[in-house]
């Protein structure tokens, strides 16, 4: 008898039913499993809850009272401190640091008197060194950051570019002073500051209510307009439209369209740019920055220079510091020059991290009467340029550092120490002797190749680069170093030179856009030949000129780099009571 077809088919679709169910229910069954183990992994040995007693109890077996319990740490939480860090004594000078912190003196080595430098000696103080024996006491976990935030590329633009130290507007505050230099209206000039953003922007045009009225028939009623950039930090110059074009170093900035109205892109601006409206009227830019005042024999000049090629102007990635008296210590001073590469957010950040740690830490009395006492700061420094890189976190940015401190003695005699990454450098001249206060960090140096030589991984005949740099010191560049133990931030220091009353001195500092065609010899003979030319009247402006003067030299040769330079007259220095003795 025949099957019928149609069981055979339900047959077959019970059967595959059937399949499907069991294959879930084994499944299922194996989820659980791994969900809960079995009582074999289940009776395994519980391990011991460690105590906070356990923590704290003594590495060895001694009494606890003959050893201190007190932590190490570094920069005690005072008021005005600079910012936090944790920093490794592994990445620190090879000589034993001394910093002061509230009535104490942190632990350190007697250091002894190497060649004719004098090293800081620092008291040990035992009661914060950390004993054998001693308790270990349970920290909380540095705040690391996370692999997106520490590998994230950073862009100058960003509002956040300065890793775990924001700059605010008003940490750099800048002053515009506008002159006309020809036309009609010869002589009349403008001012503005960066921190007083309610009267800006200022308006360039022929009638009221412009700023800076021009009367010339080729200025429009509302020609230009120049404004503070708080983001960049830079000043900004707009055409508003007009009729006759508005020009920057003969450079156009209006509107391509002639006699659109419409506003033009804003242009950056720069100290010692000519700004020139329609034909005739020209205007001179000076732009002195205000985070602390210049004193008198100091003349500061920049100048991002232009590329050859395209005749545009470069991305001006210096930054020029001077702080006098440094904050909080008097008698000291600061100047600096930080050139940047890979944006200028390492430039920024280090100018106003380093004076912050170098003040903080010669603010104490027994570091600060130290080194007016052995006349040498090289410790200070050294640990000054250790915790600010230990501070910023730049890892695609790095820049130069170049940082001359001055200080006077009980005897109102001047000192000038120079301590130094990359090839910035810093020059100085003593009763006509040339004295050079910095190291070359370029890779091509002798003194540097040695250096990397002594890594273990000596660069070959004829590398000129180190992964793309030719700097193998520097700050910042974290992922590099990272990468190549052969980078470093150990900080060259010169000797503490003495100038005494009788002495006639000066220093020139500036980044390498000066000295990639010029010798230390040439910037000397040429600060000379200024002093010699300059007239009487305000020593501050006179020094200004000198140091514009060294700047134009570099222009003329047509340097290919940003030139950032600081004159530092020390015959004019000595009498500014904003930092010498009072007689």
């Amino acid at each position: 008898m025949a099957v019928p077809p149609l069981l055979l088919v339900a047959v077959a679709v019970a059967a595959l039913s059937i399949l499907v169910l069991v294959v879930f229910a084994f499944r299922r069954c194996r989820r659980r499993r791994q969900r809960h183990p079995l009582q074999a992994a289940a009776v395994a040995p519980t391990p011991v809850a460690v105590q906070d007693e356990d923590i704290d109890r003594p590495l060895l077996s001694e009494n606890q009272s003959d050893h201190s319990r007190q932590n190490i740490s570094f920069l005690g939480s005072s008021v005005g401190e600079p910012s936090k860090i944790q920093t490794n004594r592994s990445n620190t000078s090879p000589r034993s640091h001394a910093i002061a912190d509230t009535g104490r003196i942190y632990p350190a080595e007697c250091c002894v008197t190497q060649g004719e430098t004098h090293v800081i000696n620092v008291e040990n103080d035992t009661s914060e060194e950390f004993q054998l024996g001693s308790t270990l006491r349970r920290t909380p976990p540095p705040k690391w950051p996370t692999p997106d935030q520490k590998h994230r590329r950073r862009v100058s633009g960003d509002d956040n570019h300065n890793g775990s130290v924001p700059l605010k507007d008003n940490t750099y505050h800048s002053r515009l002073d506008l002159e006309v230099i020809a036309g009609p209206s010869h002589g009349i000039s403008c001012s503005r500051q960066s921190s007083r953003p309610s009267m800006l922007p200022i308006t360039l045009g022929r009638v009221p209510p412009s700023d800076l009225v021009l009367k010339d028939s080729e200025v429009s009623g509302k020609h230009a307009q120049i404004n503070w950039n708080g983001k960049t930090l830079k000043w900004e110059l707009v055409d508003m439209g007009s009729l006759n074009g508005t020009f920057l170093n003969s450079q156009a900035v209006h509107h391509p369209s002639a006699g659109s109205r419409h506003w033009g892109e804003p242009a950056e601006l720069a100290h010692g740019d000519i700004i020139t409206l329609g034909t005739s009227s020209k205007l001179s830019v000076q732009i002195l920055l205000q985070n602390q005042r210049v004193p008198a024999g100091v003349g500061m000049a920049s100048d991002p220079m232009v590329a050859r090629r395209s005749g545009k102007k470069l991305p001006m990635e210096d930054i020029s510091f001077c702080q006098c008296p440094l904050q909080g210590v008097e008698h000291f001073g600061l100047f600096g020059i930080f050139d940047g590469h890979g944006g200028d957010g390492a430039a920024k950040a280090v100018s106003k991290i380093l004076p912050e740690h170098l003040g903080y830490i010669l603010s104490h009395p027994e570091t600060k009467e130290r080194v007016q006492s052995y006349s040498d700061a090289s410790d200070v420094l050294r640990y000054a340029f250790t915790l600010t890189e230990d501070t910023i976190d730049h890892q695609y940015e790095g820049c130069t550092g170049t940082a001359l401190l001055i200080w006077f003695d009980q005897n109102k005699d001047c000192f000038a120490q120079c301590a130094n990454l990359g090839d910035s450098a810093c020059v100085m001249s003593v009763n006509g002797k040339t004295i050079d206060m910095t190291e070359d960090h370029r890779v091509t140096s002798a003194t540097e190749r040695a250096r990397i030589a002594r890594t273990g991984q000596p660069l070959r005949d004829g590398e000129a680069r180190l992964s793309g740099l030719n700097l193998a010191r520097m700050f910042g560049d974290k992922f590099l170093k990272e990468q190549d133990p052969r980078f470093s931030s150990e900080p060259y220091v010169s000797q503490a030179v003495r100038i005494t009353k009788a002495c006639t001195a000066f220093a020139v500092i500036a980044s390498d856009g000066l000295w990639d065609v010029i010798s230390t010899k040439r910037a000397v003979q040429l600060v000379v030949e200024g002093k010699e030319r300059r007239s009487s009247g305000d020593a501050t402006s006179a020094a200004a000129r000198v140091a514009s003067r060294v700047l134009d030299e570099a222009r003329s040769l047509r340097t290919k780099d940003n030139t950032s330079v600081i004159f530092v007259d020390f015959d004019v220095l000595r009498r500014d009571p904003c930092i010498s003795p009072v007689d």
